[in-house]
């Protein structure tokens, strides 16, 4: 037990096991209901119109490269936190014992330097193990996705970003459940203020985006 606390506290292992140790308190956190996985999604990938590659958002090139990076691993629809745990857990065990099989018995500075590199070495298997074990998962959340959008359309909904208009936005919908958050855009020109209810008009699969106009348009039609 010494010996395997020591390892994990220690360079490079610490950085993956703190990473690690914040994924197991958020899950810990959001079995409480204080976080909700779309909330941190929001928060590590931005908007919208970000999380789908679309340019012109304020959190830049980041969110949209990491938007990259999950589609080429085919995990899209899969929610950010999950992902996040099962690369931080899979990193942290190859680092683990590439620490406890070679790094350990390396000289202070050079542990330093085939950490650096040890780091960086694992994220590759870490993301091909991730991608593996979640791939299932996002097919699954395809296919109840699609099943969702055939049931919502028409359904009252309330924005929950600062705005809606045509560029992104973000609504949260009854579906009788769980509830969904979707990502909403408005007509043209039309922008929808945090609060304010909206009625669900149409999904646009390619641009994975729901139409949206205000409920009391709606009601004047």
């Amino acid at each position: 037990m010494h010996e395997f606390l020591q390892t994990c506290l220690t360079f490079p292992t610490v950085v993956y096991s703190v990473l690690l140790a914040f994924c197991v308190v958020y899950w810990l956190l959001a079995m409480t209901g204080l976080f909700h996985v779309d909330a941190m999604d929001g928060l590590l990938l931005g908007d919208a119109h970000a999380a789908h590659g679309m340019p012109g958002h304020s959190d830049g090139v980041d969110s949209v490269a990491t938007a990259g990076v999950l589609a080429r691993l085919g995990l899209a629809r899969v929610p950010i936190m999950i992902v996040l745990t099962a690369l931080s857990f899979f990193c942290w065990l190859g680092t683990y014992f590439v620490h406890l099989a070679l790094l350990g018995h390396l000289s202070q500075g050079l542990r330093v330097l085939a950490g650096i590199g040890t780091l960086l070495a694992v994220l590759v298997p870490g993301a091909l193990l991730t991608s593996l074990l979640l791939r299932p998962l996002s097919r699954w959340l395809a296919r109840l996705q699609f099943s969702a959008n055939a049931s919502i359309i028409g359904r009252v909904g309330t924005v929950i970003s600062p705005q809606v208009d045509a560029q992104g936005g973000r609504a949260a919908f009854d579906d009788g459940g769980a509830g969904l958050i979707l990502q909403v855009r408005s007509s043209a020109g039309e922008t929808l203020a945090r609060g304010e209810r909206v009625v669900l008009l149409s999904h646009d699969a390619q641009a994975h985006t729901h139409a949206v106009i205000s409920e009391a348009e709606f009601n004047q039609r």
